[in-house]
């Protein structure tokens, strides 16, 4: 028996909850690590990944009956390039400060393995509308997972959100450094996979 195709909001939801990048995944941990030390960090990260996600699914998508398979990996890439140099022009020209802090990360969009995962499991299968809504989930899923990372390394190492003072002190110095990237990404998976597995659980319970 063929397996039930996904809706669209299926397919937007599991980006977020059932295959989340950093929490389910655990892919593009560089960043997540590297450049989560606020939430506008974080923000601004995930729409370059959501705008790269969602414009490369679509492509291949919309190719992918002419795409060789043994160069479809050079296909995927140099397409994720092409997005990545529209989003990398765009932040200079319109956001120099916010692109002036994310660095080099931006160019290294094309080295995500999330990207070119999607592309290979998802958008070279199925039809442009099905892999729109699958990188909108994607690309919302990792700006969710870097956001929930700035949010508290922020809060604990800065006593700040989006910039604001709430605490009013500097708590922990040690949540703006590296080292707790991993550290907090970590706690932060399995409160996550703990919360979904109390989820499968009463749900089971309440089918049976």
């Amino acid at each position: 028996m063929p397996l039930r195709k996904k809706t669209n909001s299926e397919l937007f939801i599991n980006g977020i909850l059932n295959e989340n990048p950093i929490f389910r995944l655990a892919l593009s941990m560089c960043p997540a690590v590297g450049i989560s030390t606020t939430v506008m960090n974080g923000v601004m990260l995930g729409i370059a990944v959501l705008f790269v996600q969602v414009f490369s699914s679509c492509t291949i998508a919309a190719i992918k009956n002419f795409i060789h398979p043994r160069i479809r990996i050079p296909t995927y890439t140099l397409t994720i390039a092409t997005w990545v140099t529209v989003i990398d022009l765009v932040l200079a020209a319109y956001m120099p400060v916010a692109y002036k802090e994310m660095g080099i990360f931006v160019k290294l969009i094309v080295a995500f393995a999330i990207i070119t995962m999607r592309l290979e499991m998802f958008a070279s299968k199925n039809s442009v509308t099905s892999s729109c809504w699958d990188g909108l989930g994607m690309g919302f899923g990792f700006m969710f997972g870097m956001m929930a990372i700035g949010f508290v390394r922020e809060l604990l190492g800065m006593g700040t959100i989006l910039g604001h003072d709430v605490l009013g002190f500097r708590p922990l110095l040690f949540f703006v450094l590296p080292a707790a990237g991993f550290f907090c990404v970590g706690i932060m998976m399995a409160m996550f996979n703990y919360m979904e597995l109390v989820y499968n659980r009463r749900k089971k319970e309440s089918n049976s």
